[in-house]
């Protein structure tokens, strides 16, 4: 292993058991007060979210939003986090810039905000699994970056169940992504940005509350997605110095 390597083992390490935890109490506290919350929040606000994710998830599998970046091929780990963290700043500032013009522009654009931020979190992710060498033209990879999406958008929970998948991927059989869960999926995310997100809608706060949410949550989707595939690419690298 490089110093490099070693380094992202360390973080990884840490990952693994933020990953693992229990849920906490007052996880359950707070996930008891969003099912309030949910029913307090306009209809027109929910289905908005569903559509959008829908949209999403189709774009995913069918390649109708999303171009498919050649992957990266002969590059270290270093070389490829050094351009994933580049993209993942780009992709950053494009979803705080995007959250602020939105958040400024009262209820519709700020519901048109659900939709277009989407659609960055996503590209960005494309763009990441491509630069560590993965073929984003797979549906199994594809897949792969709908959990990453839902690991770093779920209750703690959740997130320990999603760990136990992800940790084990190449064992995964492609018949067994047909039972993907996009009810949970779909409630889930919900869950997780509805309260920030509906901020996003109050008039004199939104553009502010914008461009906050969206810069924080994407870099979060960002390094959640740097440790999904450090899961892969370690667990490569010890694999291949233990044959050599």
């Amino acid at each position: 292993m490089t110093e490099y390597e070693k380094k992202a083992a360390e973080e990884l390490k840490a990952w693994k058991k933020e990953m693992q935890r229990k849920q906490p109490f007052l996880g359950v506290l707070s996930r008891q007060l969003q099912t309030r919350i949910n029913k307090a929040i306009p209809e027109k606000v929910h289905n908005v979210i569903t559509a959008a994710i829908k949209q999403m998830t189709r774009g995913v599998f069918t390649g109708v939003e999303f171009i498919t970046p050649a992957a990266l091929e002969n590059a270290t780990l270093e070389e490829r986090e050094t351009k994933v963290n580049s993209r993942i700043k780009f992709y950053a500032r494009t979803a705080a810039a995007e959250g602020a013009v939105t958040g400024a522009g009262g209820i519709l654009l700020g519901l048109a905000d659900f939709p277009l931020w989407l659609t960055v979190k996503m590209k960005m992710l494309f763009e990441i699994a491509a630069l560590y060498g993965y073929n984003t033209g797979d549906l199994k990879e594809r897949v792969y970056l709908l959990y990453i999406f839902q690991i770093t958008f779920s209750s703690q929970g959740r997130r320990r169940e999603i760990y136990s998948i992800l940790k084990d991927w190449e064992n995964q059989s492609t018949e067994d992504l047909n039972n993907f869960d996009w009810r949970r999926f779909q409630q889930e995310y919900r869950d997780y940005i509805d309260i920030a997100k509906l901020l996003q809608l109050v008039p004199g706060i939104g553009a502010p509350v914008g461009a906050v949410v969206n810069l924080r949550l994407t870099n979060k989707l960002g390094a959640m997605a740097k440790n999904a595939y450090r899961l892969r690419q370690l667990k490569l690298s010890t694999t291949t110095t233990k044959v050599s």
